[in-house]
C-alpha cells in the first residue's frame, strides 16, 4: 500500500473509531482484489462483526478521503444484475431501467433498486475490477454484472456457475465468431452481460440431429425479442460484435442451479438506508440530489417532534438560559436520532423533522427522546422541557430543497399534523407504524399497549388511526 494511502488511514483515524480503521487498512491491504471491487458494506460489517453504521460511517469518511469510490448502481429486482452505473444519485435520471434477461421494465425507487457499494481508488490500490474488459468472463459476472446483493459462493464459485453455463466467449470488437454446441431439452438464453442484450431459445420437441444455425449480433441498440422455438440437438451460433469494446457472449440454461445461485440474496446499502444516514448527510450535504430530480421512495419513516410551550419557556427563564436549554434538546435529539440509524433532515424553530429506513427505529428512538426529556427535567427540577412526537411511515419523493436533501409528499404531510395532535409527553404514531412487525414488537417486549382512535387531519380525506404510546 502506497505511503500516502497510509497518511489517508491516518486522518481517518480523527473521525472513525481506531479499530474499524485498523480492520480497513488491513482489508485493503491483503484482501483479493475481487473483494476491493463494489464492497457491500453491511456484508463486509457481518463478517468482520462490526457494528453497522459504524462501518457505514467509516467507508463514507473513507470516500471523502479518497480511499474509496461511491457507486450508485441500479439494480433488476428479479435477477440482481447491475443495469446502470452512477458515480452519484445525481445521474439517476430515466424513468424506467429495463432488464433484457428478466425481460421486464422497472421504475427506480430507492428502497430495493439502488445498491450503494464502495471501490477501492486506484491511487490507493489497483484491482482487476479497474479494468473491467480484461477480466475473465465468469469474473466479469462476478465482480460487474451482479450487484451486492447476490451472495455467490467464495469457494466453488466457478464450478457453480458451469453448471448453468454451457459456452461463453470472448468477443474482441467488430469481431465475429461460431459456437457450436448440443443444446438439450429446456429453457437457454444467449446472453451477453456488457450490452446487457439476452436472446432466448425455447428448446423443445423431438430431438434432432440436423444441425439449426443462428445468426446474433450484439450492440448498444438491443430490444427485446420473442423466443425462438428450437428442437434439442446441435447448433451453430454465430455472433457478431458490433461495438467498441470486448463483449462476452454466454450460453446459459435456465436450470435450477441457476435459480439457486440467483436466488442466495443477503442485505445490502440501499439509497434509502443512506439517504437517512446522519453521517451521510453531514459530509455529502449538497451533492446528492438534482434541483430538477424527484426520486421516488416506496416507504419511509418520518418523525416530527416539537417543544410544546416553548414561547412560556422564554418568558420563563429568560432568553440566554431558554436558549440553552434549547440548544441542549437539540443535541440529545440528534444523538438520539443519530443511533437509531436516522437522520435529522431540518429543525423548523424547536422543531425536529427526521427520517429512519424503518419504522422500529423511528419508535425506539421516539421512546429515548421522551426518557432523555424527562431526564433532563430531572437535572433541572422543572417540567420545562414537554415533547410532542408524531411518527408516520409511507411513500414519498426525494427532493433537493433550498440546498439540502428534503422529502416531499402526503406522507411528510400526514406525519408533521400526527405530531400536531400530540399533547405533551405523547408519542402519536400511525397505523402504518404499527403495522411494522419489529416495531409493535418492541413495544410489547416493553408491556405497551398503544390505545387507538381516528382522527380527522385538515386536508385528508379519510379519517387515519393513531396511536397513543403510553
Amino acid at each position: 500500500m502506497m505511503t500516502d494511502a497510509m497518511a489517508m488511514f491516518d486522518v481517518l483515524r480523527q473521525s472513525v473509531q481506531p479499530g474499524i480503521v485498523d480492520v480497513l487498512e488491513r482489508f485493503v491491504r491483503d484482501a483479493p482484489d475481487r473483494r476491493l471491487g463494489r464492497i457491500n458494506v453491511l456484508a463486509f460489517a457481518a463478517s468482520e462483526g462490526l457494528d453497522e453504521e459504524q462501518t457505514i460511517a467509516a467507508f463514507l469518511h473513507a470516500s471523502r478521503l479518497g480511499i474509496f469510490d461511491m457507486s450508485w448502481n441500479i439494480l433488476c429486482p428479479g435477477c440482481g444484475g447491475v443495469l446502470d452505473v452512477n458515480a452519484s444519485l445525481k445521474t439517476v435520471h430515466a424513468d424506467t431501467y429495463t432488464c433484457t434477461l428478466c425481460s421486464a421494465g422497472y421504475e427506480p425507487t430507492l428502497d430495493d433498486m439502488v445498491d450503494v457499494t464502495f471501490t477501492i481508488s486506484p491511487r490507493v490500490r489497483h484491482i482487476e475490477a479497474h479494468n473491467p474488459h480484461e477480466l475473465p468472463p465468469l469474473e466479469y459476472f462476478r465482480q460487474i454484472y451482479w450487484g451486492s446483493g447476490i451472495d455467490l459462493p467464495e469457494e466453488d464459485y466457478e464450478s457453480k456457475v458451469e453448471e448453468f453455463v454451457l459456452e461463453v466467449l470472448e468477443l474482441p470488437p467488430g469481431e465475429k465468431a461460431v459456437i457450436s454446441l448440443y443444446l438439450p431439452e429446456g429453457f437457454a438464453v444467449v446472453f451477453e452481460p456488457v450490452t446487457h442484450a439476452a436472446y432466448f431459445l425455447e428448446v423443445k420437441g423431438e430431438p434432432t440431429k440436423e444441425r439449426k444455425s443462428l445468426s446474433l449480433v450484439f450492440d448498444r441498440s438491443y430490444s427485446q425479442s420473442e423466443a425462438l422455438e428450437i428442437r434439442p440437438g446441435p447448433v451453430r451460433i454465430q455472433v457478431e460484435n458490433h461495438t467498441d469494446v470486448r463483449t462476452l457472449p454466454s450460453v446459459c440454461v435456465a436450470n435450477d442451479a441457476l435459480h439457486a445461485l440467483l436466488g442466495h440474496r443477503r442485505p445490502f446499502l440501499t439509497a434509502k438506508r443512506l439517504l437517512s444516514n446522519q453521517t451521510f448527510r453531514d459530509i455529502f450535504r449538497t451533492d446528492t440530489i438534482d434541483i430538477d430530480q424527484r426520486l421516488k421512495i416506496a416507504s419511509l419513516t418520518f418523525l416530527f417532534t416539537d417543544l410544546r410551550g416553548s414561547t412560556e419557556l422564554y418568558e420563563k427563564v429568560g432568553d440566554l438560559a431558554a436558549f440553552e436549554l434549547v440548544k441542549a434538546h437539540f443535541s440529545v435529539l440528534n444523538q438520539i436520532v443519530a443511533q437509531e440509524a436516522g437522520a435529522v433532515v431540518k429543525t423548523i424553530g424547536d422543531a425536529v423533522m427526521a427520517t429512519f429506513p424503518t419504522s422500529d427505529r423511528a419508535v425506539a428512538a421516539a421512546m429515548r427522546m421522551r426518557d432523555a426529556m424527562r431526564e433532563l427535567n430531572t437535572q433541572r427540577g422543572s417540567e420545562d422541557l414537554l415533547l410532542k412526537i408524531g411518527i408516520h411511515e409511507g411513500p414519498c419523493i426525494a427532493v433537493s430543497l433550498n440546498e439540502r436533501q428534503d422529502y416531499f409528499g402526503q406522507t411528510v404531510n400526514i406525519a408533521s399534523r400526527v405530531q400536531h395532535l400530540a399533547t405533551s409527553h405523547e408519542i402519536f404514531a400511525t397505523s402504518s407504524v404499527l403495522d411494522n412487525a419489529r416495531a409493535s414488537s418492541f413495544l410489547a417486549d416493553r408491556g405497551l399497549n398503544p390505545m387507538s382512535h381516528n382522527v380527522a387531519l385538515r386536508g385528508i380525506t379519510n379519517e387515519i388511526s393513531i396511536f397513543s404510546i403510553p
